[in-house]
C-alpha cells in the first residue's frame, strides 16, 4: 500500500519528463537512500516499483471521464508490466493533461511507452 511519505518523496525529489498530454515524474530509489525507512531493509526496499495515476479535475469535473483515462494509462502500464518491459527501483507518478480527452487507448499506450523510454525506465 502507498503512503503519503512515498508521494512526497517524488514530489520532493523526483525529474520531470513531458509529454503531449501525459507528465510523468520520477524518483530513482538508488539514488536517494536517505530518505528510506528506517525499519525496512534498504535492499529490499530499492528494488520496488510503485506506480501512481493522476487525472485531476482540471482535465474533467466529470469522474466517470477521469476514471476512464485513469484505467486506460493504468492498462497500459499494467501490460508493460506484464510483458516485463520495466525497471525496478522506482517511484512513478503520471499525471494527465487536459488534452487526453481527445486521444484514445493506442494514443495513450503510445505516450506511456515514450515516456517511460524517455526516462529509461523500459529494460
Amino acid at each position: 500500500m502507498a503512503k503519503v511519505r512515498d508521494f512526497n518523496l517524488v514530489m520532493k525529489h523526483g525529474h520531470w519528463t513531458n509529454g503531449n498530454f501525459l507528465d510523468m515524474k520520477t524518483l530513482e530509489l538508488a539514488k536517494n537512500r536517505d530518505f528510506f525507512p528506517k525499519k525496512i531493509e534498504p535492499n529490499d526496499f530499492e528494488k520496488q516499483l510503485r506506480l501512481a495515476i493522476n487525472v485531476g479535475l482540471k482535465v474533467s469535473k466529470s469522474a466517470v471521464l477521469r476514471n476512464r483515462f485513469r484505467r486506460k494509462v493504468s492498462e497500459a502500464i499494467r501490460l508493460l508490466i506484464k510483458n516485463k518491459a520495466l525497471r525496478e527501483g522506482f517511484y512513478v507518478l503520471i499525471t494527465a493533461k487536459k488534452d487526453i480527452l481527445k486521444k484514445n487507448y493506442s494514443e495513450i499506450s503510445q505516450e506511456v511507452e515514450l515516456l517511460f523510454r524517455r526516462t529509461k525506465l523500459m529494460k
